[in-house]
């Protein structure tokens, strides 16, 4: 990996790049501590001292302690995730969307609507997240223009962070979604591993204690890097055709289906639902020491395995939403190839269907194993106050994902301006 990122340096428009994500990357970490203003920071952030298994909490992680510290880009990308899915989703539903995005400049229409949609979903989140606020306490002043400003200062981050994102995408290295998320991440782990330091004061095992959490969390990224990487292959066979004097085909390749084909995603939408009762009272003012709220808490059993089922339920509808066995059927048989042992057609759709089947089960258990482990080590060891590493196992997916990501760019980069080992 260093080697790669050494590699990638020499080479001038690949450093030229590497040089302006940094730079995008120092502007948002900027605009997170811009404080807003008429916020009370110090009131606001008094209130995520129980939240750490809520979507607050959860959304705290997402923005780098933005969210918590009320600053200018406490709302981060979530707004652009959001958007970017619900677009994904309703141009699968709707025909007419569907139609669009297959049109010559679709794509970029599809990302037009995208952008319209990130500063309504923006407009709503700001305004939850101000009046929150105001019942909370957490403003200096209650007036209307105060709301105005404060509302207007949060979709203008929002705004600003999308922008951010797709100036990554067009100059810099890697997702710009991505990127911002990582960085967002890494930026709490002074904390983590302060709350960690705290934690081995307060157990019988002391220093022990941490010393077997970083053999933990090394064993874990080293399990979610292989299992990133791992896929089924399904041998294909093109057959040999003639086009004018030129013979194509006649090959041998495969078909790459990933182990962890949605990624992340059934983790979000999992622990959203699940976190919701805790959210919805931390929201009203309830009591958090409630029995409903502690059966509903992410770290009871109920939750815990309320969370692992619901990872493998979206795990299977992201996938029926995002890949469409029949479509790759078809294309291969345009194409003229064919999977080995299967006709045509409908019977290597269904084989297609079959292998998806099986392969997302794997794949959503090891996604709930990875989220649900942290909440695991929470219950079962609840004098340690593990609260902090409730998302834990989300975002060491998230974190693996995108360095994965970025150096399979680089390689790429790499390659791509290296021709002497194709010539030798």
């Amino acid at each position: 990996m260093f080697q790669t990122i050494k590699n990638a340096w020499h080479i001038e428009d690949t450093r030229r790049k590497m040089i302006f994500t940094i730079f995008i990357v120092i502007l948002y970490r900027i605009g997170c501590v811009i404080p807003v203003p008429y916020v009370d920071s110090s009131t606001w952030a008094a209130t995520f001292e129980n939240a750490s298994d809520t979507i607050f909490g959860y959304l705290n992680i997402l923005s780098g302690s933005s969210f918590s510290d009320g600053t200018l880009f406490a709302l981060s990308i979530t707004p652009y995730i959001t958007a970017s899915i619900v677009m994904q989703l309703l141009t699968i539903a709707i025909p007419w969307l569907e139609r669009k995005a297959k049109e010559p400049d679709g794509q970029k229409k599809i990302t037009q609507y995208t952008r319209y949609l990130t500063v309504f979903l923006a407009v709503i989140t700001a305004l939850g997240y101000y009046l929150t606020m105001k019942r909370n306490g957490a403003l200096f002043n209650n007036s209307f223009f105060a709301g105005l400003v404060v509302v207007m200062s949060y979709v203008a981050g929002a705004s600003l962070i999308m922008w951010l994102g797709e100036k990554i995408n067009d100059h810099g290295i890697g997702n710009g979604i991505s990127i911002i998320l990582f960085f967002n991440i890494i930026s709490r782990l002074g904390s983590m591993i302060s709350a960690g330091i705290q934690v081995a004061q307060g157990v019988d095992l002391g220093w022990l204690y941490d010393i077997i959490a970083v053999i933990i969390m090394i064993a874990v990224i080293t399990f979610i890097v292989w299992m990133d990487g791992a896929e089924r292959r399904l041998p294909v066979q093109y057959a040999k055709r003639t086009v004018g004097r030129k013979m194509y085909g006649g090959m041998n390749t495969h078909l790459p289906i990933k182990l962890n084909m949605s990624g992340v995603m059934p983790i979000i939408f999992a622990q959203s639902i699940v976190s919701l009762p805790s959210t919805l009272g931390l929201i009203f003012g309830w009591n958090q020491n409630n029995a409903v709220l502690r059966f509903f808490s992410m770290t009871g059993a109920f939750g815990i395995a309320l969370n692992f089922i619901l990872i493998i339920a979206f795990a299977y509808f992201y996938l029926a939403i995002s890949f469409n066995p029949v479509e790759v059927a078809n294309n291969l048989k345009k194409n003229g190839g064919t999977i080995l042992g299967y006709r045509p057609g409908a019977p290597t759709s269904n084989y297609i269907r079959k292998v998806l089947n099986r392969v997302t089960l794997v794949g959503a258990l090891f996604l709930g194993v990875i989220a649900v482990f942290p909440q695991l080590l929470a219950l079962l060891w609840p004098q340690s106050n593990l609260g902090y590493l409730v998302f834990g196992g989300s975002s060491i997916i998230i974190v693996v994902g995108v360095v994965n990501e970025v150096i399979k760019e680089l390689e790429s980069e790499v390659t791509m301006r290296h021709y002497k080992g194709f010539l030798e």
